[in-house]
């Protein structure tokens, strides 16, 4: 049965899933505008909240890898609540967390989950991207904002002048048969914060020629490639876009790949399976996309019968997904 607001054993649970950031289009803005960014929301990896009604604001973890991440709550709560004025005291539970400055959009996700909690059970009908204006994210790329409302193949447009989060240009459906690989490495982390602002600020502008590169590949190749299903005209948009962003941003991270073992595994996977491969955001995650299940087995199957995964590495196949985040509410247990 239903449960009002006034329900102290109201409970709201929310699954946000992560993505992958598979390139800018113009990091220099060589026409007035920056970034703008191409992802892929993927299935196997979401941040997962609950909220319900407390005595006292109070913050819980059931992962321990969500305890890094209770300050980080603590802020977004609080921003909301000098936005909204409500004062109600709730108690938020990070149940699963997204790794962080992996290339996943941990913050993100993390931000949108609680503040789609936070207005649903107030009532507010507030979108996506204001909830991330108000929570200070998606300053240069849009897509975990569109992804965390729909899912699938985005294109973002980059964040406009006045601020807010970069209009979404294009959302394709994945696939359904293809599969990503996707390589994580414990050792490393990507550049975030001041850091990455500073990364970005220290580089020598990418060049207008190899924008417009970039930007062909994307429209002629990844983006036709994905909505016809044609793997191989994608993995050839992708693989250049990466290897332009590679060469690119090594300067910063220490070559084409933060983490030079991820680096190996996909070229591995490329070089015999003719996958499309990159690297997310900062990293260190790296990404090997395949046409079908078979395909991304034998690709492991390969990996490990050559030993060629170093320990701290840690190998999970998944696919697309075409939906965003979940929302429920039901009735809790009392205590």
């Amino acid at each position: 049965m239903p449960v009002s607001a006034a329900d102290p054993h109201r409970l709201l649970t929310l699954r946000a899933p992560g993505r992958l950031h598979l390139g800018f289009l113009d990091p220099a803005g060589t026409l007035g505008r920056r970034f703008g960014s191409l992802g892929l929301v993927i299935d196997g990896l979401a941040t997962e909240v609950a909220l319900g009604a407390a005595s006292t604001d109070d913050i819980a973890v059931v992962d321990p890898a969500a305890q890094a991440e209770v300050e980080r709550a603590a802020r977004f709560l609080h921003l909301l609540r000098e936005h909204t004025g409500l004062r109600t005291p709730l108690r938020l539970q990070l149940t699963r967390v997204l790794p962080p400055h992996a290339g996943f959009g941990s913050g993100t996700q993390l931000a949108l989950a609680i503040g789609r909690v936070f207005a649903h059970w107030h009532g507010l009908a507030i979108g996506s991207a204001t909830l991330a204006h108000w929570l200070a994210r998606g300053l240069r790329s849009g897509i975990g904002i569109a992804g965390f409302d729909q899912g699938g193949l985005l294109l973002d447009g980059g964040p406009g002048p006045d601020g807010l989060p970069a209009p979404l240009l294009s959302r394709i459906a994945f696939p359904a048969a293809w599969r990503v690989i996707v390589v994580q490495d414990d050792r490393h982390r990507g550049l975030s914060g001041p850091q990455e602002k500073q990364a970005i600020a220290t580089l020598p502008p990418l060049p207008q020629a190899l924008s417009a590169d970039i930007c062909h590949q994307v429209l002629m190749r990844v983006l036709p490639g994905a909505a016809s299903g044609e793997f191989a005209l994608f993995a050839a948009g992708i693989n250049r876009v990466q290897q332009l962003l590679g060469e690119h941003f090594a300067p910063a991270q220490g070559g084409a790949y933060t983490s030079a073992a991820v680096g190996r595994v996909v070229q591995a996977v490329e070089r015999t399976q003719g996958a499309a491969i990159g690297q997310s955001s900062w990293g260190p995650t790296g990404f090997a996309i395949l046409p079908s299940q078979a395909s991304a087995d034998a690709a492991v199957q390969a990996l490990r019968s050559a030993r060629a995964l170093e320990p701290g590495l840690a190998l999970s196949i998944v696919a697309g997904l075409n939906r965003g985040a979940l929302l429920s509410e039901h009735a809790c247990e009392p205590h």
